[in-house]
């Protein structure tokens, strides 16, 4: 289904009047079984849509959680490969929620870029993010992933003008990722009031829903975001109870399951305290 995929999924909740709660965890943090099981446990905690991260020994614009996480991963031996293996494990099992793969394009260059395409759809992925290519740059890539039906998401910030905004929508699919704040990811928090006005901008440039992410860690600031925004994105929030309940010696999976369950709970319920 692939992109088909994501617009069933964002159809369908603009259907119920509210946002997408999207939860991204890295893969193979802090191994690949028990990512996979986070994975595989996301659904029922209330994810509508999945980012799996690619580990990369240069994430640029994640902070320090993610970082981390990338870094485990690859201590744990994880690998692009082992990334699409992960994601067909998890569609099995799971026929309808999307899977976005997020990460750097020097892994996809190094894969090939119309092999990791072919590879990816295979596996039953549905989009990437890929943070450091750049519009100008991505025709090689966009092809790749059209001729397999993957959605590319783009990234809009705040410094996006609306000349620049033009250039970042073209032969963008599935939906456009707002980066809330300037900076990298899980160092500052999102305003929903400054989002609000950017995200009705990015839609009406683009036509797609508008995520948003980079600055939503909490349940309150998710369900704010998710008033004026068609998605909300946690990740770093949930990739430090990995790294909390390791240090505890509790299971990571309860942990990450629970803090996505009250995560989704607020965004599920943002609108209707409103309506």
């Amino acid at each position: 289904m692939s992109v088909a995929r994501i617009d069933a999924r964002f159809a369908a909740l603009a259907r119920e009047n509210r946002a997408a709660f999207v939860a991204y965890i890295m893969a193979g943090d802090p191994d690949a079984e028990t990512s996979l099981a986070i994975l595989e446990g996301l659904p029922a905690a209330g994810a509508d849509i999945i980012e799996l991260g690619i580990p990369f020994s240069d994430p640029m614009a994640d902070g320090p959680s993610i970082q981390r996480a990338a870094i485990q991963a690859l201590k744990a031996g994880m690998t692009p490969r082992g990334v699409l293996d992960l994601a067909r494990r998890f569609r099995e099992r799971d026929a309808a929620t999307p899977i976005i793969l997020m990460g750097y394009l020097n892994p996809l260059l190094t894969h090939g870029l119309a092999a990791f395409a072919r590879d990816a759809a295979a596996a039953g992925v549905d989009g990437l993010i890929v943070v450091d290519c750049p519009p100008e740059e991505a025709d090689p890539l966009t092809d790749a992933l059209e001729a397999e039906d993957l959605a590319l998401i783009r990234l809009a910030a705040p410094t996006t003008d609306d000349a620049r905004l033009a250039v970042v929508v073209r032969r963008t699919s599935g939906f456009v990722y707002y980066v809330s704040v300037a900076g990298v990811t899980g160092a500052k928090e999102a305003d929903a009031e400054a989002v609000a006005p950017a995200v009705a901008r990015v839609r009406a440039a683009s036509g797609l829903p508008v995520a948003v992410g980079f600055g939503i860690r909490t349940p309150a600031r998710a369900a704010e975001v998710a008033r004026v925004a068609d998605g909300a994105v946690v990740g770093s929030a949930l990739v430090d109870q990995i790294a909390e309940a390791i240090a505890q010696k509790r299971d990571p999976v309860s942990k990450v399951l629970d803090t996505a369950a009250a995560l989704a709970k607020a965004v599920r319920s943002a609108r209707v305290e409103i309506a």
